[in-house]
């Protein structure tokens, strides 16, 4: 299975989850992986959640990329499928977005979506 199709990682996404993962590493330990979940809740039916964590999960789909890891449930993939995780620093803040082409409608959040 092509991971890209499934969930991808921009270049951008990927330098920065490598930077804070290697901030938050223990010594001589390997870095944690970013764990992109989708929960129920928040304004609009679904939320994104975003968690540093050290082991993945053996059902778990993970996405190496230029030094990050990101590791996604077989339950939150469903809602992700085709997603791209980017990063953006701008002036009115630095952030992780998800492009989710499954998401009929967002919130002004940008972390809730509907997919009805």
């Amino acid at each position: 299975m092509d991971t890209d199709q499934v969930f991808a990682l921009t270049a951008r996404a990927a330098a920065r989850i490598a930077e804070i993962a290697a901030a938050q590493a223990a010594p001589g330990g390997e870095a944690p992986a970013l764990r992109v979940a989708v929960l129920a809740g928040g304004c609009s039916g679904f939320q994104y959640r975003f968690d540093l964590e050290t082991a993945a999960q053996a059902d778990d789909l993970v996405i190496a990329r230029e030094g990050a890891r990101v590791v996604v449930d077989p339950a939150s993939l469903d809602l992700l499928a085709g997603s791209e995780l980017d990063y953006t620093d701008e002036l009115m803040g630095s952030h992780f977005a998800v492009r989710n082409p499954n998401a009929k409608s967002a919130c002004g959040c940008g972390t809730s979506f509907s997919v009805e």
